[in-house]
């Protein structure tokens, strides 16, 4: 599993300060699994594909059944068909071109807890 994740959502401090860093460094502890990648798109980065709104990509070992989640302000919407999975596939690929590598994305969610 992957997840990319923008720094604002690391910032925002929901629940106060000691729910925040409760979850900060849980995903701290998910990114040190070996099945698991938590990737950070800093501040600085500017406009990136996807930028806005929430995607998940559930894949499998048929591709055909592949299906594409978007979060919208009306709630979810799936997406499927090989094409239009593959799009957002394309979405997903240059978000984590534009996102720190896993260690260095590991140090900002640390630091960014440690300033709560």
């Amino acid at each position: 599993m992957t997840a990319i994740v923008h720094e604002a959502a690391l910032r925002m401090g929901f629940g106060g300060a000691s729910v925040a860093k409760g979850q900060l460094q849980y995903m701290i502890e998910c990114s040190e699994e070996a099945h698991l990648t938590v990737s950070v798109i800093p501040f600085g980065t500017g406009t990136f594909p996807g930028a806005g709104h929430g995607i998940v990509q559930f894949g499998g070992p048929l591709p055909q059944l592949d299906t594409v989640q978007l979060d919208t302000d009306h709630g979810s919407v799936f997406v499927d068909g090989e094409a239009r999975v593959a799009k957002y596939r394309t979405v997903l690929d240059r978000m984590e071109a534009c996102a720190l590598g896993p260690s260095k994305s590991r140090d900002l969610i640390l630091h960014v807890m440690r300033s709560l």
